[in-house]
């Protein structure tokens, strides 16, 4: 006989374990199906592991520069690459138990493997089929296995994979996805990046810092291509400073493989074909939905180009599933998943106040060197939908804080609606600028003015008040520069 929930949720990354918790307050039996480790993709091989390597190779960009801090170090530091990958791992491990925590003190059960919907509002869960990845954290005790499961409600939250190019496919030895370029077993001297969207330019950013000589191969016209082009352009100048090589408005067409190096033909602009030799190359051109093996098909539900269609509240087009996160389309963010999941539960449970997500104003962090992060409109497309705006900027180079942290090399810019002083977008470049965005994310959240922005106090020596001097900027009242 069947065991019967309120709420099954398909998937325990970001998305579904925080959906999981939020579905038990508010008083749903609830149920989680996972295959491979608690926290998912996020936790074990995306976010979490990637900000682990990139704080080593920030330790390493400061070794290497403590001279300008008026230090010195007799010796040279090097990589321990088998104990940064460690170190990286541990910290996975270390919240991939915090999620089994969480399950718990929710009273959420776990149950383990592969799940298919066999019809609306019942899943079938069988032993996964899928070979785990390595490490792999061990199975939860107490936790639920193969057998049928049956809820009112189902929501999928299956996340999303690494796309493979047709005769470019990762190999997991020369050519890598991000999994492998997560634990490599040594530091390859030269390293190709197919991709410079947030992941290829993190790991772009991360080998060169550790030393290997990197190009990244971009098909459009701009490294980091959602991103506003003043943005784009000054990151690239000081990827470039850094000693990284990059290559736009050029594709990979083939790859020759070695014993031990790859040699891609990359195709440049005007059609001619230059030869790159590295000694590995890592494939970062997109990610897309975990929609296969689910049973979607056989049910009717709608998807579009590898993703589960849904409305502003998760619903898809079949009564009782619901999808959320990475499967249900863009952008593909950890953080958005969590909210979409949160709005999606509080829905179902008629909660007030209710609302769909604002797309708009889901921030966009790069943790590279410098960070990237922005929220809303970029200059380009606010003029696009005929905005009539004003933009504000605010250099780094005149910030104390900035200086006196030897962090001198960015900007902070802000775009304002000229009639209304609404702000319809903030787009920020250098250090720690991804702990920054947040201040914006909240204002527009608040529909707050270019009045109240000017008229909030912040805190003096910050990187913090380049925000506000931002925002004077705009109106031409900037009292800093």
């Amino acid at each position: 006989m069947a065991e019967n929930y309120d709420v099954i949720i398909i998937g325990s990354g970001p998305g579904g374990y925080v959906t999981a918790v939020r579905s038990a307050q508010l008083g749903f039996k609830t149920a989680i199906v996972e295959r491979e480790h608690l926290g998912g993709i996020c936790l074990n091989w995306g976010c979490i592991p990637t900000k682990a390597l990139l704080r080593s190779a920030e330790i390493m960009h400061y070794s290497d520069h403590l001279k300008d801090y008026g230090l010195k170090l007799d010796g040279k530091v090097s990589v321990d690459t088998s104990a940064v990958v460690d170190r990286s791992r541990k910290v996975s491990l270390r919240l991939n138990g915090g999620v089994a925590f969480l399950m718990k003190k929710n009273k959420v059960d776990v149950i383990w493997g592969e799940a298919k919907l066999s019809k609306p509002g019942e899943v079938v869960v069988s032993k996964t089929a899928k070979k785990p990845m390595e490490p792999q954290p061990p199975v939860p005790k107490g936790v639920k296995g193969e057998g049928t499961y049956t809820a009112k409600h189902i929501i999928l939250a299956t996340g999303a994979r690494p796309r493979a190019l047709p005769g470019i496919e990762p190999d997991g030895k020369l050519i890598w996805t991000y999994f492998e370029a997560m634990v490599p077993k040594e530091m390859p001297k030269s390293l190709l990046v197919m991709g410079s969207g947030a992941i290829g330019i993190e790991f772009a950013s991360f080998y060169r810092t550790m030393g290997a000589e990197v190009t990244v191969v971009e098909l459009l016209p701009a490294v980091m291509p959602v991103e506003d082009a003043e943005v784009s352009k000054f990151a690239q100048k000081q990827f470039e400073k850094q000693g990284m090589k990059i290559i736009l408005e050029a594709k990979v067409t083939k790859v020759e493989k070695g014993a031990n190096s790859v040699t891609a033909h990359v195709e440049m602009k005007d059609g001619k074909v230059e030869k790159i030799t590295a000694d590995r190359m890592i494939s970062a051109v997109g990610v897309q939905g975990n929609i296969e093996g689910l049973g979607l098909e056989a049910l009717g539900v709608k998807t579009d180009r590898g993703c589960v269609v849904v409305d502003g509240y998760g619903k898809t087009n079949v009564p009782g599933i619901y999808a959320i996160g990475d499967v249900a389309g863009p952008p593909m963010l950890a953080h958005k998943a969590e909210h979409e999941g949160v709005v999606c539960i509080e829905k179902i449970a008629n909660f007030p106040g209710v609302h769909a997500i604002d797309k708009l104003k889901i921030p966009g962090c790069t943790y590279c060197n410098p960070q990237v992060a922005s929220v809303g409109l970029t200059e380009a497309k606010a003029k696009a939908e005929g905005k009539d705006i004003r933009v504000g900027r605010f250099q780094f180079a005149a910030n104390g804080k900035a200086i006196a942290l030897g962090e001198d090399q960015g900007f902070i810019k802000t775009i304002f609606d000229k009639k209304t002083g609404q702000l319809l977008g903030a787009h920020m470049v250098g250090a720690e600028v991804t702990e920054l965005i947040q201040g914006f994310v909240v204002a527009m959240n608040l529909e707050t003015t270019e009045e109240e922005l000017m008229h909030t106090i912040f805190p003096h020596p910050t990187l913090s008040e380049m925000m506000k001097e931002s925002v004077l900027d705009a109106y031409g009242r900037a009292l800093n520069a």
